[in-house]
């Protein structure tokens, strides 16, 4: 699961990939360098916390050129954040029989306070 922070950092992000069941597909896999997702401030401040699920296209080319809620944390601006963060993320390519392909995959965003072990503490 994806943690935001206030601050864009590296972040795990599990993928659950939704494809036609084809078991030759290689999944995407997310790039660390940067991950674009920032805690809205106004919701930071007032200790609000949520997830919200996300559905994106990965392209051949590795990036995210769509972006669907499938499950809203319940505040719109963790979603709204999570939305356009996500917009900015980069992948390795899903692969089948050795070639680019283009796949969705869900992505939970969890926007929390407490640090996670690991994660470098905020």
């Amino acid at each position: 699961m994806m943690t935001a922070r206030r601050l864009a950092m590296p972040l795990l992000i599990p993928l659950l990939v939704g494809c036609t069941g084809d078991q030759q597909i290689e999944r995407p896999t997310p790039l660390f360098n940067d991950v674009p997702i920032e805690y809205p401030l106004s919701m930071w401040d007032q200790d609000i916390e949520g997830q919200t699920l996300l559905r994106v296209r990965v392209t051949e080319l590795g990036r995210v050129d769509e972006v669907e809620v499938m499950q809203s944390s319940g505040h719109a601006a963790l979603d709204t954040a999570a939305v356009r963060g996500a917009r900015g993320l980069r992948f390795q390519p899903a692969r089948r029989n050795g070639r680019r392909i283009e796949v969705w995959a869900q992505v939970p965003v969890e926007f929390s306070k407490r640090a996670r072990p690991g994660d470098g503490g905020g």
